[in-house]
């Protein structure tokens, strides 16, 4: 397992960065699953543009206005913390990310105030030049019209905002000590670390929606243009998992592999996870053993996310492969529902989890959500598919 890209860098390439120790693997894997949702949402989108169903946006904006104070200050914070901060991480990332958890360094006062100073004037000062380079005697209003595709940048931003606190919040539901915790004795570890996926598709859908409808943008055809690349995302979120060893594994599997899956490799079926990213395990006796981790599971398990991946991205093919022929707006968000519902139900029966007893059976907090989003799924197909076919 590779708990940062310091450590995976090493690994593959013999390359020693210290700097990348800042780079946790997991949150390398969730930037590259909002990166991949957002290109694949411009696609479509442009796609849908090109056959009249997403209306170019109309903005107002004032030309030669002058100098933008917001952006000019914002632009003197941002210079600083470079700075201050940043430079100051790499200049010292040797010596500061030996020991310990690297991230720590970002949250404690220690850096060069003045690189700082001069960093925050010169990026201000530079906006503040080009502002007052354009700037008119007398700044007049103007209307421009621009591709409803340009808003996925915005759309973007806050799915990842609401999408990464709806993940913790509903983590927090999920386990109460930790939700006590988070706010008794709150810690670095404490705030990023914990998410629960199905929380941040929730959330973030919503905040999505209710930002679309602010902007005109018609729903239905955004929740079908958005549905592939959101499972997509969560099958490379999945593989952060994987790779960094998060916790979020299977259960225990002593078994041995069936003869008709003796083609894979061993560690598809049942897996130790050395050097994973939460120290779980016993000691690493053997292997290449990372400093500050080194241990392993002592009782291999089913790794889960990978077959999170392997599903995520065979259900993306096939939302992919029906997107052009479905004809009735949200379907393809509809059958989005039904496939991720009936993935993580299944797969939840082999994951290390938090069980409630429901109906004679142990259910997660996931298992509920599954079911109705299946459910939920299967009643907005019939619904949508009633409503257009009432209109032919």
């Amino acid at each position: 397992m590779y708990p940062t890209l310091y450590h995976a860098f090493l690994d593959l390439f013999g390359v020693d960065i210290p700097f990348l120790k800042l780079l946790n693997s997991f949150g390398f894997f969730v930037a590259l699953a909002f990166i991949t949702a957002s290109y694949i949402l411009k696609l479509e989108m442009r796609r849908m543009e090109t056959l009249g169903i997403f209306p170019n946006q109309k903005i107002k904006v004032i030309i030669g206005a002058g100098p933008d104070w917001t952006e000019i200050i914002t632009n003197g914070i941002v210079g600083f913390i470079m700075g201050w901060k940043i430079v100051y991480l790499l200049w010292n990332s040797k010596q500061l990310f030996a020991h310990g958890m690297a991230q720590r360094a970002l949250f404690t006062t220690e850096g060069y105030v003045i690189w700082g100073v001069v960093l925050g004037l010169g990026l201000a000062g530079w906006k503040y030049w080009e502002d007052k380079k354009a700037q008119l005697p007398m700044p007049k209003d103007e209307i421009q019209i621009q591709p409803a595709h340009f808003l996925v940048g915005s759309i973007t931003f806050v799915a990842a905002v609401a999408g990464m606190s709806g993940a913790k919040l509903f983590h927090l539901f999920e386990n109460p000590k930790e939700f006590i915790a988070f706010f008794t004795h709150p810690s670095l570890e404490g705030f990023i670390s914990g998410l629960t996926i199905y929380g941040g598709i929730i959330v973030g859908s919503i905040v999505v929606l209710l930002y679309a409808k602010k902007k005109g943008l018609p729903l239905l055809q955004l929740a079908d243009a958005a549905a592939p690349g959101m499972i997509l995302a969560y099958g490379i979120g999945r593989m952060g998992c994987q790779v960094s060893g998060d916790g979020d594994w299977g259960i225990d599997n002593m078994h041995a592999m069936p003869s008709a899956l003796s083609f894979l490799p061993d560690w598809l079926w049942a897996y130790d996870y050395p050097n994973n990213v939460n120290g779980m395990g016993v000691p690493m006796i053997s292997g290449n053993v990372f400093p500050g981790y080194g241990t392993h599971l002592e009782v291999p398990v089913f790794p889960t996310p990978l077959y999170e991946t392997i599903l995520a991205t065979i259900i993306f093919l096939i939302l992919w492969a029906m997107r052009k022929r479905i004809k009735v707006p949200g379907l393809i968000f509809g059958w989005y529902l039904v496939l991720n519902g009936i993935e993580r139900f299944f797969i939840e029966q082999i994951r290390v989890n938090n069980f409630v007893d429901f109906l004679g059976m142990k259910w997660t907090q996931a298992m509920f959500i599954a079911v109705v989003f299946v459910i939920g799924g299967l009643g907005f197909i019939y619904w949508r598919k009633k409503q257009h076919d009432g209109r032919a």
